[in-house]
């Protein structure tokens, strides 16, 4: 093997300001850059909190996998019980749905994520799984599988229960499964208002309650919450420049509390660090080869990489090849024959594959025997 310095061909998604220590009243946040993967910010993160409605992004996950399995569609129907109804008449956020209303999955989705009603995540948890009970354990099995160690629930709506737990760490991290696996069902989290055609009664406009939406800082979603012993909580996205960053905060004593820090952590994350992106895409790095039909083999990364570093500090990213020196065999398209080696600052901190970007053949044996000749006497 040999090593080959190449030049830094990196994008950045980001625009650069100052650089600031950084601190919240939030009493848990964290803070994560999603395509590096890489947390900004953390406090408390691994604090149980009850997290509310932060809940009802598990329980529209669970929907949104049905729906992609095609084992539920937006267009069903479910029959209201009394038991979801009741939840419309105890002071809880609600869609103010009717016993017996058929009403669709789409509304009831729409309901639990724009209005955060109550009622609408019973509806939809009865009509899944029979019960809200049944409706909890595969919320508790979803959150095994995507390692959320933290996290049990007990409802589908946040309601308080002092089983029915969370962190913000875990809730960002069902956020990124969300967004990540249901890229067009989760559109509906960036919606500001809906109107619901109810059975019996006028039409009922409502709008979502989190106030990032209304801003022009990126916001696509997610969610808020609030229960009196874990305060004012919101799980924010943003996303510009095609750069994702996720906050989750919980603790903070207002409404207006929850918003103003919601939005320091995202300007945070996007004013005072820059996320470098190494493309799959970038120049090729040539290697020779003999007695192939291509007297040079081009090699590109076999994935983007992404990571997250303070602004202005790219000059301390090195990048270096280390590929096989000469190839004398048929290459496929999509062969390992070399790694990038990616330093920041003196440190290692990732490599990715090189791999040929076509199939090369070997030449018959009469061209390897006159470049057998040729390399002999030239070299």
């Amino acid at each position: 093997m040999k090593k080959i310095f190449i030049f830094l061909i990196v994008s950045l998604l980001t625009i650069q300001n100052s650089f600031a220590e950084f601190n919240t009243i939030a009493k848990q946040a964290f803070l994560i850059d999603v395509d590096s993967n890489y947390v900004i910010y953390k406090k408390n993160e691994d604090q149980k909190i009850s997290p509310a409605s932060l809940t009802k992004i598990m329980t529209s996950v669970i929907a949104f996998d049905l729906i992609k399995k095609k084992e539920l569609s937006l267009t069903d129907k479910f029959t209201i019980s009394k038991n979801a109804w009741r939840h419309s008449t105890k002071g809880y956020s609600s869609m103010f749905i009717m016993p017996n209303d058929k009403v669709t999955v789409e509304d009831l989705l729409h309901g639990i994520i724009i209005a955060s009603g109550n009622d609408a995540c019973v509806a939809l948890a009865e009509g899944i799984a029979g019960t809200e009970e049944a409706f909890a354990t595969l919320m508790n099995q979803k959150a095994k599988e995507l390692n959320l160690k933290n996290t049990n629930f007990t409802n589908s709506s946040g309601i308080y229960d002092g089983n029915n737990y969370s962190t913000v760490e875990d809730v960002a991290k069902l956020s990124i499964y969300m967004i990540k696996e249901f890229p067009e069902l989760y559109k509906m989290y960036a919606i500001k208002e809906f109107t619901w055609e109810r059975t019996g009664g006028k039409p009922i406009k409502q709008g979502n309650r989190n106030v990032l939406l209304y801003k022009d800082i990126g916001v696509d979603g997610i969610k808020t919450g609030h229960l009196a012993d874990s305060g004012f909580s919101l799980a924010a996205s943003s996303k510009k420049y095609d750069r994702r960053v996720i906050s989750v905060i919980s603790g903070t004593a207002s409404m207006a509390e929850r918003g103003r820090e919601s939005i320091r952590l995202l300007s945070y994350a996007n004013s005072s660090f820059d996320l470098i992106k190494i493309s799959k895409n970038t120049d090729a790095i040539s290697i020779k080869a003999f007695n192939l039909s291509d007297k040079k083999i081009n090699l590109r990364p076999n994935k983007d990489f992404y990571l997250t570093i303070p602004a202005r500090q790219s000059n301390k990213i090195i990048l270096e090849a280390e590929v096989t020196d000469l190839i004398k065999r048929s290459i496929k398209s999509g062969e390992k024959l070399g790694i990038l080696k990616i330093t920041y600052d003196g440190k290692l901190i990732g490599e990715i594959d090189l791999v040929s970007e076509k199939n090369i053949e070997r030449v018959n044996f009469f061209t390897r025997f006159l470049n057998s000749i040729s390399y002999f006497v030239w070299g």
